[in-house]
């Protein structure tokens, strides 16, 4: 099978840290988390995203905060099957511009690759690439994790959510009878097999060598109903030029997170950063603000994937961890492990080697 990814993030440029994400999952997360009596808000409060910056047509997040309030959501709700109504709950209206333009397309096959060519746009967490089938002309869409090690609960949810948002925009738009030929699961077989079956209403498939979904010819041909020549190709004019300022939001983001991991223990200060941009301060800020983020908020981004990385290696006390993160004593590395995590350096490091199937010393 010949599968056409779309333009992904070049290698080492896409850290978790990042604010780069559209937050739709989140939005329509906390909405069914609502109908099952689970408030999501204190915690995204907690995370900096109170519900007056959730309503920003601005906002992104980065991979780490989405992992983090999916991974509290399922702890909340008990539901191992959250992503399947995550998915099945979305509309293509959250997309934005990139929602018009998939409605305006020529069919659906078309609009799908349209998706796939502008996922960075959609707030996907998950990779797409599509393509036709080597056993006949039907058309595959692929899904992959951005991440192989990322917690299996997550990955889970993600995968789900995503082939369950595309069956259900599909539906929204070429006819609730719309359904695919098969959807195959990396998963391991789920304890519940009735919601699948009810919601993609196809032979569902698990521990499957790759993600993917498998769509007839005659569904991949049907047109569009809103389908307008015109207004597509002119939609695509403006997510081209959204494409090329994110791509330069990224760069940014890139180059003063090398700087600041580069620097630790000692991390530069705003003004120095300025001066390397040759920009002045404010400058600098608004682009950050641009971005969705502030250099304190990139710093701690830093500094806690530094520290987890750090917990993994049993030879280092806490004193040393705190040194090479930039911290100033021990206590200030525990309230900010306490911060991030809600348990304290010991703790997080004897859950994250138990995970990584190490054994640790005591503190």
């Amino acid at each position: 099978m010949s599968l056409a990814p779309g333009p992904a993030d070049p290698p080492g440029t896409s850290r978790s840290t990042s604010a780069t994400i559209q937050p739709n999952i989140l939005r329509y997360l906390v909405v069914v988390a609502d109908e099952r009596g689970v408030d999501l808000r204190p915690l995204l409060k907690q995370m900096g995203l109170d519900e007056t910056v959730m309503r920003s047509a601005a906002l992104r997040v980065s991979y780490r905060q989405g992992s983090a309030v999916i991974r509290r959501a399922l702890e909340l709700t008990r539901d191992e099957r959250l992503g399947l109504k995550v998915g099945a709950a979305q509309h293509l209206t959250a997309w934005g511009l990139l929602g018009f333009a998939l409605m305006a397309d020529n069919t659906l096959r078309h609009a799908i690759e349209t998706g796939v060519k502008y996922q960075n746009l959609s707030g996907a967490m998950v990779v797409w690439s599509a393509g036709v089938g080597e056993e006949d002309d039907a058309f595959v869409l692929r899904a992959d994790l951005p991440d192989p090690a990322m917690d299996p609960a997550v990955a889970s949810f993600l995968i789900e959510e995503a082939f369950a948002s595309v069956v259900t925009l599909s539906r929204l738009t070429v006819g609730p009878a719309f359904a695919p030929r098969a959807v195959e699961f990396s998963l391991p077989p789920p304890r519940q097999l009735d919601l699948y079956g009810a919601l993609f209403r196809c032979p569902v498939r698990f521990s499957a060598p790759v993600n993917r979904m498998v769509i007839d010819p005659a569904w991949a041909r049907t047109r569009m109903p809103g389908r307008d020549p015109v207004s597509y190709a002119s939609t695509l004019e403006m997510l081209d030029a959204q494409m090329a300022s994110r791509r330069d939001q990224q760069d940014l983001l890139e180059v003063l997170e090398i700087s600041v991991a580069q620097g630790l223990p000692v991390v530069p200060s705003f003004g120095e950063q300025a001066r390397r941009h040759a920009t002045s301060e404010r400058t600098l800020r608004r682009r950050l603000a641009d971005c969705g983020t502030t250099y304190e908020a990139l710093v701690e981004g830093v500094r806690r994937e530094r520290v987890e990385q750090l917990l993994l290696r049993p030879e280092l006390t806490l004193r040393d961890i705190a040194h090479r993160a930039g911290f100033s004593d021990e206590r200030a590395l525990r309230r900010a492990v306490r911060r991030w995590h809600g348990a304290s350096p010991v703790q997080l490091r004897e859950r994250m080697l138990r995970g990584a199937g190490q054994t640790g010393r005591p503190e």
